[in-house]
């Protein structure tokens, strides 16, 4: 029984739910992004190209076959995620972060607990 509350204590820590959220919310942002690129991206691509997708270019070298062009729907997948990543989610943080350390230098620094302390000691012993 010790094991099993132990268990659930590491379980039910804020950093690991919170960790779970963010994994689930990726792998949903992954599957709309793969989708934009499958469905409005690559149709485009295909309209400048003539293919609707490079997952059937080939290389063939003694009978082996390399699918480069799998590789090259995979790399557009990936700078596409990495873009909305980088755009949707990375540069408003940053802008946010920005804006919270503006803030807080045009905030004055609240004394030092000691220096209240010792203000407080100068004001009583002046009377």
């Amino acid at each position: 029984m010790k094991t099993l509350k132990e268990f659930k204590d590491f379980i039910t820590k804020g950093n690991l739910i919170d960790l779970a959220v963010a994994f689930v919310i990726a792998v949903a942002f992954g599957a709309v992004i793969k989708a934009f690129v499958d469905f409005v991206i690559m149709p485009l691509i295909a309209a400048i190209v003539g293919k609707p997708s490079f997952d059937d270019l080939i290389w063939t070298v003694n009978d082996a076959v390399i699918p480069y062009g799998m590789f090259i729907t995979a790399l557009v997948t990936f700078v596409l995620i990495a873009a909305a990543v980088f755009f949707f989610i990375i540069k408003p943080y940053n802008a946010w972060r920005a804006r919270q350390a503006k803030a807080e230098e045009a905030a004055p620094a609240a004394p030092a607990e000691e220096i209240v302390l010792l203000r407080e000691i100068r004001d009583r012993l002046s009377r």
